[in-house]
């Protein structure tokens, strides 16, 4: 056989193996939408998918979140038809957004009516559904957005129906649960002045998300799109015709991992501030690395890393980081910390670590370099 003989035949087997291959498909049920789950048949989604796809399907169903997530990190399925966190995570690991079932909803963190404020939950307990819930992540990224972390809150009750959650705050069992704004607004009327909302997140894709690998084949993906837009009813599921913005997936992927919005003893800064304070004297430090620091930075910056080894929490281990660099500055000038935006924890950690050097006037630039060109700012290279 020669080699051009052997190469044809090597990529007729390869052909035949991808036409044969199972198509793989992940429901993942959020537990506190189980009626949704039971109404899905995997049976009726298997043969409706092999009948538009001409080849065999196989769908595990399962509500382990945790199990779910990591699954979306390694590629193991082809389509995922899962909650907001779970597509998310999907979508940011190599997979393109269908759409959802559900139109878009906010969650409420709720609180017992004596309190005032989310930093009140400090040393509290808040009730949650497991860990990898759409709502335990809603709840972590407010508690970050206003300084907190599990870390910080006495006891983290995981059970399985949120809804639960403020049944315990009324029996004083609880301080705290989150929510979805219409569950809480209808428990609230027949349950007045027991609880409050503290805080109200952003709006999150409803129901079941699908989410396809963007390795399939084009006419597969445009194929599936069609099939759930039109056809999910065969198998017990609404269909799929919701489209939110591919940005609030990317939020939900991205909380708890936010830093907070606000900082004890720091100005936090925009864009334009920092160039009135550069134009004033104050020091511009760039805290991440030399390599980002020499591709681009804010003219007049001066590069001072912080090495990072320390969690993306509010509740961190100072002691594994190294910001030596500190010593360097003047404490008496006014001093601008800035890294890559919001989700980079570098700048937020130098501006807290400047506060307990003693430092006068501390200014956090939290928008970063990210915000620096989204507000087209001159730029500086090394």
């Amino acid at each position: 056989m020669n080699k051009k003989t052997f190469a044809a035949l090597a990529l007729l087997c390869c052909v035949a193996t991808s036409v044969l291959a199972d198509l793989t498909a992940l429901v993942a049920i959020e537990p506190t939408s189980r009626k949704d789950g039971l109404a899905l048949s995997r049976s009726a989604l298997e043969s409706g998918l092999r009948k538009l796809l001409g080849q065999n399907v196989s769908v595990t169903m399962t509500d382990d979140l945790t199990d779910a997530m990591r699954t979306t990190r390694s590629g193991g399925y082809d389509v995922f038809i899962a909650p907001a966190q779970v597509v998310a995570s999907a979508i940011a690991h190599g997979y393109e957004l269908i759409g959802s079932t559900d139109a878009e909803e906010p969650y409420v963190l709720v609180g017992k009516s004596s309190m005032n404020a989310v930093s009140e939950l400090r040393r509290g307990r808040i009730y949650l559904p497991q860990q990898d819930s759409i709502y335990t992540y809603m709840a972590r990224g407010v508690l970050t957005a206003h300084g907190l972390s599990f870390k910080d809150l006495s006891k983290v009750d995981y059970a399985r129906y949120p809804q639960a959650g403020l049944t315990a705050i009324s029996l004083r069992m609880s301080e705290a649960t989150m929510v979805r704004l219409d569950d809480w607004e209808s428990w609230q009327r027949e349950n007045p002045g027991i609880a409050k909302v503290l805080a109200t997140s952003g709006t999150v894709p409803g129901g079941f998300s699908v989410a396809v690998k963007k390795e399939l084949a084009p006419e597969v993906r445009n194929q599936l799109t069609r099939w759930f837009a039109t056809s999910a009813r065969s198998c017990g599921m609404k269909l799929v015709v919701q489209h939110a913005d591919l940005l609030h997936y990317k939020t939900v992927a991205e909380l708890g991992t936010f830093t907070p919005t606000s900082l004890p003893g720091v100005t936090v800064v925009g864009a334009e501030d920092v160039k009135r304070l550069l134009a004033q004297g104050a020091i511009v430090v760039d805290t991440r690395t030399e390599k980002e620091y020499k591709q681009k930075h804010i003219p007049g910056a001066v590069f001072i890393p912080y090495h990072e080894k320390s969690l993306k929490d509010v509740v961190y281990d100072v002691a594994v980081d190294d910001f030596s660099g500190l010593k360097t500055l003047d404490g008496k000038n006014p001093t601008v910390f800035h890294c890559n935006g919001a989700e980079c924890w570098k700048s937020y950690k130098a501006s807290r670590a400047a506060v307990a050097a003693g430092f006068s006037k501390v200014y956090w630039y939290r928008g970063g370099m990210p915000d620096w060109e989204n507000t087209s700012q001159k730029i500086a290279k090394e």
